[in-house]
């Protein structure tokens, strides 16, 4: 594994759309080079409260649904699953 700094790597052309290269060139600063700006921005986490209240339009009723579609998938997975093991065991 090399030891040497980042100026031993190699370079690599890549085409982004202008939507793309505009947010990157907004988040670049003068003196930063785009590969910076990538890499910062790739490891840059999340704040999850961004979220909060993202659904506070749903209803009681509309949320009931979903968890009970999601409870349904899981079984009929887990039912799967169970079906195919003990296929295996056999």
């Amino acid at each position: 594994m090399c030891m040497c700094t980042r100026m031993c790597m190699g370079t690599k052309t890549i085409t982004v759309m202008d939507d793309a290269y505009n947010l990157l060139l907004s988040r670049k600063n003068k003196d930063e080079s785009f590969s910076e700006v990538i890499r910062k921005m790739a490891e840059e986490k999340g704040n999850v409260m961004k979220f909060a209240g993202a659904w506070k339009h749903i209803s009681d009723e509309e949320i009931s649904e979903m968890k009970n579609r999601i409870y349904s998938v899981r079984r009929k997975a887990t039912t799967d699953l169970l079906k195919k093991l003990s296929k295996l065991e056999k």
